[in-house]
């Protein structure tokens, strides 16, 4: 692998190679807010349709992250948003980035309090009760994603008279799904006059990234901490992965908890209650909190409560993405699908249960036994959030 602790960005188109088990990787940077190795490592996936990952060190998804961290990038997004006035609508991706769009939301929606602002996931899932927007993510192992539109009239209206999207996403390599969201956007949104897209790593390069305006039909920008291209060769070796699992799984439906599917204009609080019983317990080590898959942002607000309160934290999440052990993926956990899709979870880069003196499993689906299976796996204890923002502790049976 490259000389990643040695590479600083303050020139402009370093150019730096990863070989992959599955290929070689070719980066050219443009830019970068501090070191590459700050923000990325690479892995190899198990997904012939893309078969190298940008692995982002400052996420909370694949890497354990101290919640600070993670505020520190939400910040740093959200004061790229262009000044705009509201109504201003906020869309974060799943799976990854569920968190990260909420977290840019939420400092954005701090710094323009007088602004109107809403907030929406997208997501893997059916919601009772509404009828989605469907696109396709192209590279995915799941390429069909949903965005639910929120039912409720105050909010629906805001969506229908918002004149900009904010699109957060982790990385971006080529813009194609967002490409496809715009599509979609433009026949849902009918005053929308310009797109802002966040994301973390902005590798489409500045040919890709200037054409998006004209590829999309409406004004793009473009915030990001890290700029560069890519070029990757494939040597084939994902096709023989017992890992691969190119298909959505079985099709879920969820009843919504108002954590973000239809719609969110406020910031989650944790209950301080909950927060106070927490940090006053005696933990003889860090403390990682978990959420589990999409659902990622209650699991840094937790986390982000208890750092504020002395608690040494980490912030981390399940994943139905197959990464394969190798590089960045230090270590691979097979771990239980607690939203019945039948398909394999995984944690990954958690060495082995017992690592943290304390695990806080955060979930939004009604406890049953997958969620205690992975409680007992991790040696940990079961958060589960309300409606509401109320948040509870589950007895491990």
């Amino acid at each position: 692998m490259s000389n990643l602790a040695e590479l600083q960005c303050a020139r402009a188109e370093e150019c730096l190679t990863v070989d992959l088990t599955t290929g070689q990787l070719r980066l050219a940077i443009e830019s970068c807010q501090g070191r590459v190795e700050d923000f990325l490592g690479f892995a190899a996936r198990a997904n012939p349709r893309r078969a190298f990952l940008f692995l982002s060190k400052v996420l909370g998804k694949h890497y354990p992250v101290r919640p600070a961290n993670m505020e520190a990038t939400h910040t740093a997004l959200a004061k790229q948003v262009p000044c705009v006035e509201g109504p201003v609508v906020f869309i974060g991706m799943a799976e990854t980035a569920t968190g990260l769009g909420q977290g840019v939301f939420e400092s954005w929606l701090t710094a323009h309090p007088g602004i109107e602002a809403l907030y929406l996931q997208t997501t893997r899932y059916r919601v009772n009760g509404t009828e989605p927007l469907i696109f396709e993510e192209s590279h995915s192992h799941a390429p069909r994603v949903f965005l639910h539109l929120p039912p409720e009239p105050q909010r629906l209206s805001a969506c229908r008279a918002a004149k900009h999207v904010v699109l957060v996403d982790d990385e971006l390599s080529t813009g194609n799904t967002f490409v496809n969201l715009v599509r979609v956007l433009r026949t849902a949104l009918p005053a929308l006059a310009d797109v802002h897209l966040a994301t973390i790593a902005d590798f489409m390069g500045e040919t890709r990234r200037t054409a998006l305006s004209q590829i999309m039909g409406l004004p793009c920008t473009v915030g990001a901490l890290l700029r560069g291209s890519w070029e990757f060769k494939a040597n084939g070796a994902t096709a023989a992965s017992s890992m691969a699992q190119c298909n959505a799984g079985q099709e879920v439906w969820l009843e919504d908890t108002g954590y973000g599917r239809l719609g969110r204009s406020n910031l989650l609080v944790v209950p301080h209650q909950l927060l106070d019983s927490l940090s006053l317990e005696p933990v003889d080590g860090p403390t990682l909190v978990l959420g589990i898959g999409e659902f990622m942002h209650a699991a840094f607000a937790l986390g982000r409560g208890l750092e504020q309160r002395g608690v040494d934290v980490r912030v981390q999440a399940t994943t139905r993405s197959p990464i394969l052990r190798w590089g960045a993926v230090k270590h691979v956990l097979s771990v239980p699908d607690t939203y019945g899709e039948s398909l394999q979870n995984y944690l990954y880069n958690v060495q082995q249960p017992g690592q943290y003196a304390r695990v806080l499993i955060c979930h939004e689906t009604t406890p049953d036994a997958s969620l205690f299976e992975l409680a007992r796996m991790l040696k940990g204890r079961l958060i589960h959030f309300l409606p509401d923002d109320d948040a509870k502790e589950i007895p491990v049976c």
